[in-house]
């Protein structure tokens, strides 16, 4: 089991930065990918970004060239470096992990709210 405990988020202007981190815990061996998710009230969950042990970054086209993902070295904390927000930015983010031990298996944090509002 991989337990992911978020840390970030809250309310910024228009224009700001934040920064969302992503830790795992837990049976970390055989994390594949870690990234973020979001989902604003209304509207399905979509891919934010997404890294992997070889970092392949993936990104939504929303956040392209605003939005960062790195990772550390032992794949087990994930940043969400996100600048130029704006309103629709808004939504809640949750970390996602992908571990891969014989068959592959998503594991998800409690989520955590942004709010891009003046």
């Amino acid at each position: 089991q991989v337990q992911l405990e978020e840390y970030g988020g809250g309310l910024v202007q228009p224009g700001g930065s934040l920064e969302l981190s992503c830790a795992a815990s837990g049976i970390t061996v055989g994390i594949k990918a870690m990234g973020w998710y979001r989902q604003a009230p209304g509207k399905e969950r979509e891919l934010v970004a997404s890294i992997t042990s070889g970092d392949i970054t993936t990104y939504g086209e929303p956040v392209k060239g605003r939005f960062t993902i790195s990772r550390d070295n032992a794949m087990t904390t994930v940043t969400l470096q996100m600048n130029s927000l704006k309103p629709e930015d808004t939504a809640v983010y949750y970390c996602n992990a992908r571990q891969v031990i014989i068959r592959a298996n998503d594991y998800w944090g409690q989520g955590t709210q942004v709010t891009v509002s003046s």
